[in-house]
């Protein structure tokens, strides 16, 4: 007869994506993992996999909540431009407010280990594709609505925003001024015409 789980995988697999956020894949080990979890390493092991697998089983359910988030806040208002203003205001508030300053955990993925992991760069640029899709589909409301200018090519827009978005996610890393994110926010967003 198999053992019943004496843990909640949803509980222990948070607990997990947590501690992969703030340290990254490399410095997180085995040991940081079990007292975190708070389950021990063949029960990691029988349930998850290895180090490798639990981390791409935590860093797609991110994925997944994180997109899901964003398609949320994107379609919180009539106007599109508040939208994307509204998106943006809540990446840059949750670096200045004193929030941890662990950025996306899918970008810090792509710079940590997609250059040198095939599934990773895989898994992180879906991520980025799928949020260009979400980004494309609100601008192409904003031009159904008449908000946006008729000849807006949604998808080179939405390309834009993306790479906007990760490269302002990466360089908070580095503490900017809040100034000098929020200036280049305010000209990317006038791309929205």
């Amino acid at each position: 007869m198999a053992r019943t789980r004496e843990f909640d995988e949803e509980s222990v697999l948070d607990a997990a994506m947590q501690l992969f956020w703030e340290k990254g894949y490399e410095a997180t080990s085995l040991s940081d993992l079990t007292a975190r979890m708070g389950i021990q390493r063949p029960s990691i092991y029988s349930t998850f996999g290895d180090k490798k697998e639990l981390f791409e089983t935590a860093l797609r359910k991110y994925t997944m909540v994180h997109a899901s988030k964003v398609r949320a806040t994107l379609q919180s208002c009539t106007s599109v431009r508040q939208a994307f203003v509204n998106f943006f205001e809540e990446v840059v508030a949750a670096k200045y407010t004193g929030d941890l300053n662990r950025g996306c955990f899918c970008i810090n993925t792509m710079v940590e280990l997609a250059p040198h992991d095939e599934r990773f760069e895989i898994l992180t640029r879906e991520h980025q594709l799928y949020l260009g899709v979400i980004f494309q589909e609100t601008i192409e409301r904003g031009i159904q609505s008449g908000e946006l200018e008729a000849n807006t090519n949604a998808k080179s827009l939405a390309q834009t925003l993306i790479v906007t978005l990760i490269g302002i996610t990466v360089m908070m890393k580095s503490q900017p001024q809040r100034s000098f994110i929020d200036n280049a926010i305010t000209a990317t967003l006038t791309l929205l015409k």
